[in-house]
């Protein structure tokens, strides 16, 4: 029986089939969550945690006082088949004191590790990339020990948007691939399964050439209706573009006007990706049913950066 304040819930799409026993998770609220809540609250932050109805966010919040900032509003310029964001034409412009906002939430939280990721903001001339390398510098200004990881868009192809990004000099750089090419229609119209691989295999380029001293990452979902070769093809894809971390997790029908659940994928496939994806030369990969990309960043990116600061 669960102790007081917590109960068993089970976290999925909106599905006539019952909801296998490794999707359910334990839900808690204990104090740090709600000072995280307050925290975030009160400096009119937005996080994915929030938006995208993150189920690890009681563990985040509560366990380990770590959060995923959202920048650059909450209205996203895309439509994406799976992805809770609201969806329209932004209203507003960016935000100037957002990033001194971020960057003291993460200093009074005490961060080692920060993750920054954004809606897509195509309204913009650079996608947003100008307000990114601000938040970058204005977290390393306030809490210096902390690393920052980015997650960013596209920015629609535009040539120098990656380098901006990177030369505010991220500790990880991270561009979700989100499913296989087959899917890009359905999952992510709007977006190119050829261009988002380019960005990040430039920003591998650029970290072999020397000019960028960072990780690079990315992560796709399962359950959306792509077969098992598709996979194994978008891995082997994605570790010739130089990507170094990969995260695989289940994909999760937020409402019922989103995607549905094409099915759960079982913990053994998700270890079978994951010893194919270190076969294939990822320095790291989290694959499992619940991982979501920023799930434990901390935990597996610090051990990269110290052994890539040894090497040099």
């Amino acid at each position: 029986m669960s102790s007081a304040g917590e109960s068993l819930v089970q976290i999925g799409a909106e599905r006539r089939e019952p909801r296998p026993e490794w999707l359910r998770i334990r839900l808690s609220t204990p104090q740090r969550y709600h000072e995280v809540r307050g925290l975030v609250e009160r400096l009119s932050l937005n996080t994915v945690c929030q938006e995208a109805r993150c189920p690890n966010i009681y563990e985040c919040w509560g366990e380990h006082g770590t959060a995923t900032f959202m920048i650059l509003g909450d209205i996203c310029t895309r439509r994406c088949g799976f992805c809770a964001v609201t969806s329209g034409r932004p209203v507003a412009g960016v935000d100037a004191d957002e990033p001194a906002h971020v960057a003291e939430a993460i200093e009074v939280m005490g961060l080692k590790h920060a993750v920054i990721t954004s809606v897509d903001r195509d309204d913009l001339p650079d996608g947003g990339a100008r307000h990114f390398a601000d938040v970058i510098s204005a977290i390393h200004g306030a809490a210096p020990g902390c690393a920052v990881e980015v997650l960013t868009p596209d920015f629609r192809g535009v040539p120098t948007a990656l380098d901006v990004v990177l030369r505010a000099r991220p500790e990880v750089f991270s561009h979700n691939m989100e499913t296989v090419p087959r899917m890009y229609r359905q999952a992510r119209p709007g977006s190119r399964y050829d261009r988002s691989l380019e960005l990040l295999a430039e920003a591998a380029r650029l970290r072999d050439g020397g000019e960028y001293e960072g990780v690079t990452k990315t992560g796709i979902m399962l359950g959306l209706g792509e077969e098992p070769a598709e996979v194994e093809a978008t891995l082997r894809d994605i570790r010739d573009a130089g990507v170094q971390v990969m995260t695989l997790g289940q994909y999760m029908q937020p409402t019922k006007q989103h995607l549905a659940v094409h099915r759960w994928v079982h913990p053994d496939e998700f270890a079978h990706y994951k010893q194919l994806a270190l076969d294939l030369g990822f320095s790291h990969c989290e694959s499992g049913p619940l991982v979501r990309s920023s799930y434990h960043a901390h935990e597996h990116v610090e051990p990269l950066r110290k052994a890539a600061a040894a090497a040099t």
